[in-house]
């Protein structure tokens, strides 16, 4: 892939530049163009181009002028305006707000970082972006619109989630349900930490009503291997009392049952027809938003 980038961003630079659409453009510019045209085809807007006719196409859309002086028949395809519509939906919770230190950034800032920049990319290629955001106490939504202007909501939106509180899928889920409409897109970012078997059903109900929904799950490098040692104070980032345990005891019995968490997410997913992707908020955020589009090309 010719104009993939070769050279990642750092991350702490990025915190370093101004607000959130100067980053998303930064990580915009160089990774792809051109990525999609519009899959829907018909009587829509926008010319697109002459194919010749073949048995089976519909009559009423052949070029008659064109065959007036090729002697050849000719249909006429179009594009719609607007290819798609896309939704990112961001948890803001309180353990969205965590980063030891192998990582750069808090695992709530790496995400919005990953939607800002594909926001941003779909308006590029003519779409229209919305998004929404949930913790306990706040919910926020945006409707889609493919105008520059409405980005700088959106990322308004991204550069202020609170980091706070539990986490509660079920009225940011349900309010795509009925407001972001089928055939669209929604991309959900989170760490899934304490995510209910009902709140996973909600998330195939969006695929299920012919919604294009992919998961991007997130997860801290420490989260993972749980690095620490001796006794420790566990603090809970949700609401929970502090814990003082040895980490070494915990350390087994915690790696396993993240390891079925993760597992269990992923395969609500996959049986569900959704798309997943895991990753560690190490990773170059350029690879995530590539990883993604290449599925798409």
């Amino acid at each position: 892939m010719s104009d993939m980038r070769q050279e990642y961003l750092d991350p702490d630079i990025l915190e370093e530049m101004g607000n959130m659409k100067i980053r998303a453009r930064t990580l915009v510019d160089g990774l792809l163009t051109g990525l999609h045209r519009s899959p829907h085809r018909g009587g829509a807007v926008e010319f697109a181009e002459y194919t010749k006719y073949t048995p089976g196409d519909e009559i009423r859309h052949i070029d008659w002028k064109v065959y007036g002086k090729t002697d050849e028949y000719y249909i006429k395809e179009y594009e719609d305006e607007t290819n798609l519509r896309a939704y990112v939906l961001v948890d803001g919770s309180g353990s969205m707000d965590f980063a030891s230190e192998q990582a750069p950034l808090t695992k709530l800032r790496y995400v919005s970082f990953v939607a800002a920049t594909l926001a941003y990319l779909f308006l590029r290629q003519g779409d229209a972006v919305g998004g929404a955001s949930f913790a306990e106490s706040t919910h926020e939504y945006l409707p889609a619109s493919s105008k520059e202007s409405h980005l700088d909501d959106l990322f308004y939106l991204l550069d202020h989630l609170p980091g706070t509180g539990e986490t509660n899928f079920e009225e940011a889920l349900r309010t795509l349900a009925e407001r972001a409409p089928r055939r669209s897109m929604v991309l959900i970012f989170s760490d899934f930490l304490g995510i209910s078997e009902d709140e996973m059903d909600l998330i195939r109900v969006l695929r299920a009503q012919r919604r294009d929904v992919s998961v991007f799950h997130v997860v801290d490098p420490a989260e993972m291997k749980l690095p620490y040692e001796g006794l420790r104070l566990f603090r809970g980032l949700e609401g929970q009392d502090k814990l003082l345990a040895d980490a070494d005891d915990l350390r087994d019995d915690y790696i396993e049952r993240m390891r079925s968490h993760l597992e269990s997410v992923k395969s609500h997913c996959q049986n569900g027809d959704v798309e997943y992707h895991r990753f560690s908020t190490t990773h170059p955020i350029e690879r995530i938003c590539l990883e993604f589009l290449r599925r798409r090309l």
